[in-house]
């Protein structure tokens, strides 16, 4: 006999929220077993919760037979609570429509009135839709930045190359006689250049197409593909090799005996001139720095420089010369006064225009010292990078009597930009028209000092009493000959263990091969050598504690070498052998370069810790050959000894040191009678 329903309340009556709860569960239950059960099938449990016995009809089943149709059939499982039934027919009312209606007309409720809506949901707080649309905006956001980030790291990190681009092969060199296999490796060289060309262009994207700059990628990206195409390396690897590198760099410069140590001495008409030439060194190094602007004058001074400069930066000035520099010239040209003590009217000409191979630089009047100074920016924007980058070498324009002028094109093309800009636009003329009397100087730093290298030779003809000082050169910037030539009017000043003054790219190969080297032949693993390295770059240690190392001699020792051989380079690939060239040595497009002029080093004293902070560095001064810059050297201080500041700082410290020393009597020598 079928239960009889019981009769509706009317909507305005309040319901007790336990009886609705307890009557929508005995509704849910009654739907989860109507539900479950086929049609024609009988139930699995008895009618005592309302259930019609198996055999007996009952008219609701037509009713759902619909419901049934649409939703399928699915047997309960012996032994499962009711309650996960419940939860079942709850989920299937939430989803149809129908089975909500009639939900509703079970338990008495009238349609149309939220707050006696079934409670499958809960009830949201005023404006709670809004934010629910501003949380799934959100997410929509983030999603696509995954996305976009993801991309961008698979066209940066993903080689279609398969990491198979060594030319060499285990078979041997053999394999390359034939003229298939030739053109088969110059395919691949061109595909690997083409990758190595989109990364860049996808990094650079902002700095325009022109001429100039789809020639420096395409140069960067040849020099990127030629030094890394016989290596399978990933930055891991390359961190892991460095760390090795410094320690046992630093464990053979303990261990050497002070009579195993080769020193050239200097020339005494060197040693002479070392005074006068540092003091000239101090004074010019303020135009060097001066030419970067604003950027360099307020990291120098962060908390004073905003104050000194801001006033400058909404001023205007009549302009008595023709001073070019763009709407930030006021907020440079207050930090140049600053930084060279100089007048406004001492300054002929300042341009802070900056393109790939064209470098801002400044021409202004020295009084002190009775120079006309012309100061090359080094480097600080991507373009500059892309000068930099531009490695191939060129044959230099210019009338000295040297046969083999080549030189570095990046910086050579700069140089040609600032020299056409100089004569061209006769702003040199018009300095000295004002000071005839005068000599030409020019400085710069870092790049700016490999451009003002080149163009003092490019000016030597016009100007045979030019001087040029270049402060942090890179290595690679002439050949010999150029570099025997500029001895006698360019004098080069290097801190310390300043990384781009040893920076070329036949030093970047022996890094490469000695990285492959230290590598393969550690048996340590990766994690503990990159945070024994880590530790020992932050406080130090002995270097003799470094991981065990074999030489190559005991490969065959190596039970679980860091890297295999195979996976680093072949054994038929030149730069695996140092006895051999690599491709970057035997390239006509990187054949050696060396750096500009005499070289003045400064080198640290005693400790002053890990990078630097302690205030009291002593530096001692010297000549210093070109051949002790032939090999990078691996430490903390390989690029802060390279910034401007530091560089200053040091000079300051020097040239103070020797002018007490030059002052004080010599104290403790013992009388020496002269006969």
């Amino acid at each position: 006999m079928r239960r009889s329903r019981p009769p509706q309340r009317a909507c305005a009556e309040p319901r007790p929220r336990v009886r609705l709860r307890l009557r929508l569960r005995g509704v849910a239950g009654q739907f989860a077993g109507r539900v479950q059960r086929a049609p024609g099938q009988p139930g699995l449990g008895s009618g005592a919760r309302g259930r019609p016995e198996a055999g007996r009809s009952d008219p609701s089943h037509a009713r759902d037979g619909a419901l049934r149709s649409a939703l399928g059939h699915r047997q309960r499982r012996p032994g499962v609570p009711r309650v996960l039934g419940a939860v079942a027919a709850s989920a299937v009312v939430d989803r149809h429509s129908d089975a909500v209606r009639h939900a509703q007309r079970e338990a008495g409720l009238c349609r149309g009135r939220p707050s006696q809506q079934l409670p499958d949901r809960a009830h949201r707080a005023p404006g709670g839709h809004h934010l629910h649309r501003a949380g799934h905006r959100v997410r929509q956001h983030e999603g696509w930045i995954i996305i976009a980030a993801t991309v961008v790291t698979i066209i940066i990190v993903f080689d279609p190359l398969g990491g198979k681009m060594a030319p060499y092969s285990s078979a041997g060199p053999s394999h390359l006689d034939s003229r298939e296999s030739s053109q088969f490796l110059n395919g691949l060289k061109t595909a690997a250049t083409s990758v190595w060309e989109t990364r860049i262009r996808l990094l650079c994207c902002c700095i325009g197409t022109d001429d100039h700059t789809r020639g420096a990628f395409t140069s960067t990206a040849e020099l990127f593909s030629t030094y890394f195409s016989d290596t399978d390396l990933v930055p891991s690897d390359i961190a892991a090799g460095l760390a090795l590198l410094h320690q046992q760099q630093d464990n053979i410069s303990s261990n050497l005996e002070p009579d195993d140590v080769v020193s050239r001495p200097p020339e005494p008409s060197q040693e002479a001139d070392l005074d006068e030439e540092l003091e000239n060194c101090h004074h010019y190094m303020q135009f060097a720095a001066a030419a970067y602007g604003w950027p360099l004058y307020i990291y120098r001074n962060p908390f004073t420089g905003l104050c000194k400069i801001g006033g400058d930066c909404c001023r205007s000035r009549p302009t008595e010369y023709d001073l070019v520099g763009g709407d930030q010239l006021n907020c440079h040209f207050g930090s140049i006064l600053h930084t060279t003590g100089l007048q406004y009217r001492d300054f002929i000409h300042v341009s802070f225009h900056d393109k790939v191979y064209e470098l801002p630089f400044l021409v202004a009047l020295d009084h002190r010292k009775e120079s006309v100074v012309v100061a090359v920016r080094g480097t600080m924007s991507l373009q500059d990078i892309l000068t930099d980058l531009s490695a191939e070498s060129e044959t230099l324009d210019c009338e000295c009597g040297v046969q083999d002028r080549l030189v570095h094109k990046g910086i050579s093309q700069a140089a040609r930009y600032v020299y056409r800009r100089l004569i061209g636009d006769g702003i040199l003329s018009q300095a000295f028209s004002i000071a005839p009397e005068y000599r030409l100087v020019v400085v710069g730093h870092s790049l700016g000092a490999g451009a003002a290298a080149l163009l003092a030779i490019m000016l030597r003809n016009s100007y045979p009493q030019v001087r040029c000082y270049a402060f942090s050169p890179p290595r690679g910037l002439l050949s010999k000959s150029l570099c025997e030539y500029s001895k006698s009017f360019t004098v080069s000043l290097v801190l310390g263990k300043d990384v781009i003054p040893r920076l070329s790219v036949t030093n970047l190969e022996d890094l490469k091969r000695r990285i492959l080297r230290v590598i393969a032949h550690c048996s340590q693993p990766k994690y503990k050598i990159l945070l024994h390295g880590c530790w020992y770059e932050l406080f130090g240690g002995s270097p003799e504690n470094l991981p065990a190392e074999l030489d190559g001699g005991d490969q065959g020792r190596l039970t679980q070498p860091l890297l295999g051989e195979q996976s680093l380079l072949t054994h038929w690939s030149p730069a695996y052998s140092c006895s051999s060239d690599s491709p970057l040595d035997s390239s006509p497009k990187y054949p050696p370069l060396y750096p500009p002029g005499r070289i003045i080093h400064l080198e640290e004293e005693g400790s002053a810790g890990r990078f630097g902070c302690c205030s009291a560095t002593q530096y001692g001064v010297r000549w210093a050959h070109e051949a002790e810059f032939s090999r990078i050297l691996i430490g903390p201080k390989m690029l802060t000894d390279h910034m401007p500041d530091v560089l200053m700082r040091a000079l300051d410290s020097v040239v103070a040191d020797r002018a007490l020393c030059v002052s004080c009597p010599a104290q403790g020598l013992p009388d020496v009678d002269v006969v």
